[in-house]
């Protein structure tokens, strides 16, 4: 329930008390991250699946595009964690990055094993070229990556520094000093990068220059997040010493890829067609997997 308050530094508040537990059945707890994490997933293949159909692409690579992204996605933002915020530790007790259950993840970690992903999904796909595929998915990333950050609000976690602005949230699962909500300024700036990407992707369609829309992710996203990390509490205790934290000096290289995609795709674009050739766009067997194609076949017979 959230309550307005007076803080300890005799602000207005809001106390957030939600628990991160929607509800227990028997030995199995629902949390909110659980299930906001999840739905990403969810609307990310419904997304998807229109994209693909939109562009005369076989729906049915959408079972093994889930999978791909599935993996890429928990193990790229597990490995990032450990290998970024946490080396030393998880070097000396590796068994443990195996417990993905403990927590612990990260969202530059994601980038590496998405695109890995992809890469490997690609590599047997011609009529879906690396940059074609992960242009899309980046627009279900931005609004995944809403959902998680929402996620960590009710998980009380990766919040702001303590500040007397008129917004300030107390989280009660970590202490009673009125901060900064710094998961939900994120939360913000990703539903916005989601619609505009999602608005570029609506006008240009499938004229949309490979990596112009990855580009915009990669500069909207790790440039609003090295920007709101200033608001944060540091996740650990090496970056107290250093003049950014980890999550900033990761996300400018990002930024810096961004404007070079941008760039190049807008003076030098490269379009793939949104009508693949029958041979792209065909199964093994033989039989033309889109629809929309086989109706087509028909009727010239």
């Amino acid at each position: 329930m959230i309550i307005p308050t007076l803080s300890l530094l005799s602000i207005a508040a809001i106390t957030w008390d939600v628990k991160p537990e929607m509800f227990t059945f028997g030995s199995v707890t629902i949390r909110w991250y659980g299930l906001l994490f999840s739905s990403g997933f969810f609307l990310g293949y419904l997304l998807m699946s229109r994209m693909f159909v939109r562009e005369y692409r076989p729906v049915t690579d959408m079972e093994p595009l889930t999978f791909y992204m599935i993996g890429g996605t928990i193990l790229g933002m597990r490995l990032g964690h450990c290998l970024f915020y946490q080396p030393d530790y998880y070097l000396a007790n590796p068994l443990e990055i195996l417990q993905i259950w403990k927590g612990g993840y990260a969202s530059h970690g994601a980038v590496v094993g998405i695109s890995i992903a992809l890469w490997l999904y690609a590599r047997k796909r011609p009529a879906q070229p690396f940059l074609w595929i992960i242009d899309r998915i980046a627009i279900v990333v931005a609004l995944a990556a809403f959902l998680i950050r929402v996620g960590n609000f009710f998980n009380h976690e990766m919040i702001g520094h303590p500040t007397d602005l008129p917004w300030a949230v107390i989280f009660t699962q970590r202490d009673l000093l009125p901060r900064h909500p710094s998961q939900l300024y994120e939360a913000v700036c990703y539903i916005l990068t989601f619609a505009l990407m999602r608005f570029m992707y609506n006008r240009y369609d499938a004229k949309t220059p490979n990596g112009l829309l990855l580009g915009v992710f990669f500069i909207c996203i790790f440039g609003a997040r090295f920007a709101i990390e200033f608001t944060k509490e540091n996740q650990v205790a090496f970056e107290n010493g250093l003049p950014f934290n980890m999550g900033q000096i990761l996300s400018v290289p990002l930024v810096a890829l961004g404007v070079f995609l941008m760039w190049r795709s807008l003076a030098h674009p490269v379009i793939t067609s949104d009508k693949p050739t029958r041979a792209a766009n065909t199964k093994p067997n033989g039989k033309i997997s889109h629809p929309s194609e086989k109706s087509q076949s028909t009727k010239r017979r």
